[in-house]
């Protein structure tokens, strides 16, 4: 089960790249895809931990929820200037 969270994982990162690169090349802003990329990075964060529930993990999700929610936030400030 642990190897399989491990690849769903990986697939997860490797479609946050193909998703983020898609959708910043589609509207030709990187300020569209880096959302979406992101959401699939948190993905990934979720299912490593799951399949190894220690303090490494855990740390890694929460960076990944930090810089998403601080990204997400800048980008919708720089929206309504």
């Amino acid at each position: 089960m642990t190897a399989l969270l491990q690849l769903a994982a990986l697939c997860c990162v490797v479609a946050g790249l193909v998703a983020g690169g898609a959708v910043g090349l589609a509207t030709r802003s990187l300020r569209a895809g880096l959302p979406v990329a992101l959401d699939f990075w948190l993905a990934a964060g979720l299912l490593r931990l799951g399949a190894d529930p220690g303090w490494t993990s855990l740390l890694a999700t929460a960076a990944i929820v930090a810089v998403r929610r601080l990204v997400t936030w800048s980008l919708g400030t720089a929206r309504t200037r």
